[in-house]
Formats: C-alpha cells, sequence, structure tokens
C-alpha cells in the first residue's frame, strides 16, 4: 500500500483543488445536499483566497464559503475532533448568518445558511448513519421553527465498506476518505466520470508549483513552531533552574542558620551542664565536710 500525500482531507489540498476546479465543488455540493445538479442556477465561492501567512497555523482552518442560490454553504474537512464540535459548527453558522445582514435590512432577508462538515472521526456515538442533519425543531411537535439553520456533518468513519458505484454520494466521501494511492486508483477505476476528474484534479494539483509552495510553507511553518516550542521549552527548563537554585541556596542559608543556632544553643547546654555538675560537686563537698 502506497499511502498518500496529501489526501483529499488535507486542508491546503482540498481548498485549492475545489477552488481551481468549481464545477467539481458544485458537483460535490449538490450531492452533500442531496440536489439536483442542474437545479443550481447561481454559484459562487466567497473567499477562493488563501493567504500564505496563514498557512501552516495551528488552528487555521481553511474553508469554502460559498452562495447557493441566494443561500450561504459553508463546507469544511475536520481531521482530528479537538472537542466541543457540534457548538463549534453553530458558533460558525451564527457568524455566516449574522454577518448576512447588512444595515437597514429587515431580518426576513437573512438567507438560508447551511453548515457542512466532513469529519474523519466519529461525533455521535448513539447511531449508525453517516449522515446527520440538525435543524431548530420544537422539542414535544418537532415543528420546524426556521429553515435557515441547517448543519450536516458527514463521518466518514461510519461509510460502509462496500460502495456501489451508482451512490455518487458515498463515492465522493470514499474519496475523501482514500488514504492510499490504491484506494484512489479503485475509485478512479470504476469509471464514474465526475470522481475519475475529481483523481486527474488531484494529481495536476499536487504536483503544480503553486501547491508545491504552500506545501513548503506549511512545513517550514511546521519546522518553525518545533523550533518555538524547543526554545520555549528550554527557556523554561533554564528558568525553572534558576528559581530551584534560588530556592535552594535560600533552603541552604536557612539550614545553615538553624545549624549555627542549635550550635549555640547546644553550647549554652554544654555550659549549664558543666555548672550543674560544679554545684553538685560543690554539695557533695559540704555535705562530707
Amino acid at each position: 500500500m502506497t499511502k498518500l500525500r496529501p489526501t483529499f482531507k488535507t486542508d491546503i489540498l482540498f481548498k485549492l483543488l475545489f477552488v481551481k476546479h468549481p464545477d467539481l465543488l458544485r458537483r460535490l455540493i449538490a450531492h452533500l445536499l442531496n440536489i439536483p445538479f442542474e437545479s443550481i442556477s447561481q454559484f459562487e465561492i466567497r473567499n477562493p483566497e488563501m493567504p500564505p501567512d496563514i498557512i501552516g497555523k495551528k488552528f487555521c482552518r481553511l474553508d469554502i464559503n460559498m452562495v447557493l442560490d441566494g443561500q450561504n454553504v459553508n463546507l469544511e474537512v475536520q481531521v482530528e475532533n479537538e472537542g466541543d464540535y457540534p457548538e463549534r459548527a453553530l458558533f460558525h453558522w451564527a457568524r455566516i448568518y449574522s454577518n448576512s445582514l447588512l444595515a437597514g435590512e429587515s431580518y426576513t432577508s437573512l438567507p438560508r445558511t447551511i453548515i457542512i462538515s466532513i469529519i474523519d472521526f466519529t461525533l455521535f456515538n448513539d447511531c449508525t448513519e453517516f449522515h446527520s442533519e440538525f435543524q431548530p425543531l420544537e422539542v414535544t411537535r418537532y415543528k420546524q421553527l426556521t429553515d435557515k439553520l441547517s448543519l450536516h456533518f458527514f463521518e466518514l468513519q461510519k461509510l460502509p465498506d462496500d460502495i456501489d458505484k451508482s451512490d455518487l454520494l458515498l463515492l465522493w466521501l470514499a474519496l475523501f476518505k482514500a488514504e492510499t494511492e490504491e484506494e484512489l486508483n479503485e475509485i478512479d477505476g470504476l469509471g464514474v466520470p465526475e470522481l475519475s476528474e475529481a483523481v486527474n484534479a488531484y494529481h495536476t494539483v499536487t504536483t503544480s508549483p503553486e501547491y508545491q509552495e504552500y506545501e513548503r510553507l506549511m512545513v517550514k511553518a511546521s519546522h518553525d513552531e518545533a523550533q518555538a516550542l524547543y526554545n520555549a521549552e528550554r527557556r523554561g527548563a533554564e528558568a525553572e533552574r534558576v528559581k530551584w537554585k534560588k530556592i535552594n541556596k535560600g533552603i541552604t542559608k536557612e539550614n545553615e542558620k538553624k545549624d549555627k543556632e542549635i550550635e549555640k544553643v547546644t553550647k549554652e547546654n554544654e555550659k549549664k551542664d558543666k555548672e550543674i555538675e560544679a554545684l553538685r560537686a560543690e554539695i557533695e563537698q559540704l555535705r562530707k565536710g
């Protein structure tokens, strides 16, 4: 097995590939939202840029923010479970939704806002379905409050082992889950045009000078972070050593002071013992006299 480097889950490749190939992104979104591709009349990527200064930052997230037929759609891939992911997705939705209201507009003009998360970990342990969609509902009547909030989670770890090549949604998700060249070639070998196009786009982007430069920046950022962490740990260790040296020096001085006090008391006690012994001898002498 030949391990892929990078995979479709790699944030830089994910964004660069779909920005460079927006038709593939439209097809992916159509499958994720279960809408006909032909029904999409308006489609725009709002954040196609990928500023080099954020590449490689530990908590940077490269998402794709789109407008689809008047709706806000945000797509993100998440590999590591860093905790509180549902709250994070809801916060992300709230930020995009609230920023859509322009000055002087009424609340009714706020567009439907959809957050799509493709995640490579198990988020919901109480179900086996790989796709979960959440909308606000009344808790007893299950009446929908509004359709303007929609959170989609696609859990790659729950995909079935056997995938029918007619199920394009599962094939796309399998592409994101693929970790080896063999898995990528197997999907390509199914002869599904849009998946083969995605695999070809993968090879084109990963060999491009633009991607290689981004990868260089990412590796450099990783090295810089590791060096900064090493220097911080070294400075911290040195500071801790100096701190304990001062503490030990203080303890030593305190112990020396106490040793002197003990020595003084010991000498005083020895002197008193001698005085007592002399008195006893004097008393004994008087008795004999």
